[in-house]
Order: structure tokens, then C-alpha cells, then sequence
């Protein structure tokens, strides 16, 4: 058995058709059917029912796929890390979403790039799912997503659970009425949720919040991305739930109220491949913990002398 058989078999498996399967391995369908039959020689068991439309797994090859997946998922882990081994220039790859632009990334990428002038930095806008892709194919090496995503190949780190608050325009009546908010003060607001895709995403985490009080709003407007739905609130279209990072944008158009319920938050999840030890990473994990107990210590009250 070699890893090319572990590759047309996870992708046979899942498209759920040869002709599919052979397409996204750019090959023809007679050879991939050979090579699967081959596989299933050699393993002397059966892991697809042929006679099923569209093509499934047996218990079997569901087995055989769960550890398949897994190790072609650490031999690309190990193929990348060779590589940066390798490299006589130091590179770090950093994948992010938007929204934690407004928090301590920003920060955290002046102060990697001050410390660690040797090595290569380079940022990509991607979701927290893409992340998780690139991170296990070997284009970033470290991610900062939102989402919680369990995967055997990828170690998660949760840095901060960042408090959600509303956005409203300037002179809404609740940002009048109310210094402190609840969700059900929302219910009757058209609410603005981002990003609209890739899903999952922080617009499903607000979503939930308002599901899991039992709670559902009465209009919901998506939009790309964090600055549009900022936009449109500014414009009057409605409200929205922001990370309390986004409270740094200052715009004078758009208020800010915090919510009553401590539980509303969003996590800050730094991602890296499980095996990755590099010394890059781990510095970027100390500076992380070091640039926190910085904010923590600034909110600190003063000891009386």
C-alpha cells in the first residue's frame, strides 16, 4: 500500500463517485477504479458498496477513511516542516480573520516582526475553516480564527473569550434608553450578521446566542464582511453584535452598548499544526502570553504606597 492509494481512496470516498474522484485527481476513471480495487486486494477486505447510489463506505472503509484522512494529513504536516527546516531564510505564514485586526494582532505582529527581524512574516485573510485547510496543506503556519473546529491534525490554543456588544446608530432610541443591553432588547431590530460566507463562522456564534435563549430575531440582514455591516448600521439598516475589540474603530457615526449577559462571547483561537515545535511558533505563543499579561497588568488598580 502506498500513500498514492491513501489519496484516490479519501477522494473517491469523498466525492462519492470514480468519475468526480478521477476529475479532481486529474486522471482517468479506469486507472483509479484499478488502483482502488488494488487497494482492497491488498488490504483483503471491502471499502465501498458498489451497488449503492450514490457510492458508499462500508463500516470498513469508514474506518479505513478516519485514519486514511489522518495520515495524509500528517504526512503533508511532516512534508511542509521538512521543508522550512530546510530553508536557510526563516519564514512564518499567518493566517487571520478580519475581525482580529481590532484587537491585539496588530500588536502582536509589530512586536514578532521588532523581535524577529531574521525572519519572514507574511499575513492572508482567510476564515477560520480555511485556516484549518492551509495550516494541514503547509501554506500558513499559524492561524487566528473564532470557530472552535476539532481536528486530530491541529492544536488549538484559546488566547481570550472577547465579550460581544451591540452596534447601533447614533441616536437609536435603546442606545438612549439602556447603558447595558439584552438580546431580547434586539429581537424586534433588523440585525446584521457577518460574514456571510464561508460557514461556519461569527455569524453563527451570534446566531446561537440568540437560539440558545430561546430567542429569535425578527429580520436578519448578512453581509461580507465586518466594515459593511458597520456601514449599514451607520446608515440606520439595523443593528449588530460585535467583538468589544471593534470598539477601538471610534466611529463617530455608530455607538457601542455593552450586552447584561457575561456568557455572550467570541473566542480568539490561534491554530497551529499539532506536531509543529518550531522555535517560530513557540516564540509567537510567549509573545502572545506576554503581550496579554501587559493589557492585564495595565488594568490593574495602583498599590497604595
Amino acid at each position: 500500500m502506498e500513500l498514492r492509494h491513501l489519496r484516490y481512496f479519501v477522494a473517491v470516498a469523498e466525492e462519492c463517485n470514480f468519475t468526480r474522484a478521477a476529475k479532481r485527481l486529474h486522471i482517468a476513471q479506469p486507472p483509479l477504479s484499478r488502483q482502488i480495487q488494488q487497494l482492497e486486494e491488498a488490504l483483503g477486505v471491502q471499502l465501498f458498496e458498489r451497488n449503492a447510489r450514490p457510492l458508499k463506505l462500508t463500516d470498513t472503509g469508514r474506518f479505513f477513511y478516519s485514519h486514511a484522512v489522518q495520515l495524509l494529513a500528517q504526512t503533508a504536516e511532516l512534508e511542509s516542516m521538512t521543508k522550512r527546516v530546510g530553508k536557510i531564510e526563516r519564514s512564518l505564514s499567518v493566517g487571520f480573520v478580519g475581525s482580529t485586526l481590532y484587537g491585539m494582532l496588530p500588536k502582536l505582529i509589530r512586536r514578532f516582526r521588532d523581535e524577529n527581524s531574521a525572519v519572514e512574516l507574511s499575513l492572508h485573510e482567510m476564515s477560520t475553516m480555511d485556516q484549518i485547510k492551509a495550516l494541514k496543506e503547509g501554506r500558513i503556519d499559524v492561524g487566528f480564527g473564532r470557530i472552535r473546529h476539532e481536528d486530530p491534525s491541529v492544536r488549538r490554543v484559546v488566547l481570550r473569550e472577547e465579550r460581544m456588544i451591540v452596534a447601533l446608530p447614533l441616536g437609536h432610541p435603546l442606545s438612549l434608553s439602556k447603558a447595558v443591553l439584552s438580546l431580547h432588547d434586539l429581537i424586534n431590530e433588523t440585525l446584521i450578521i457577518f460574514p456571510k460566507a464561508p460557514r461556519p463562522s461569527y455569524a453563527d456564534q451570534v446566531l446561537a446566542a440568540f437560539h440558545d435563549r430561546t430567542l429569535k430575531p425578527q429580520r436578519i440582514y448578512e453581509t461580507r464582511e465586518l466594515q459593511i455591516a458597520l456601514g449599514l448600521v451607520a446608515a440606520g439598516e439595523g443593528i449588530s453584535i460585535v467583538p468589544s475589540s471593534v470598539h477601538g474603530l471610534k466611529r463617530d457615526d455608530v455607538s457601542y452598548r455593552e450586552l447584561d449577559d457575561p456568557n455572550l462571547v467570541s473566542p480568539i483561537i490561534m491554530s497551529v499544526r499539532m506536531l509543529d515545535e518550531s522555535t517560530d511558533v513557540r516564540g509567537m505563543l510567549e509573545l502572545i502570553y506576554g503581550l496579554y499579561e501587559e493589557e492585564e497588568m495595565a488594568y490593574l488598580p495602583p498599590h497604595d504606597g
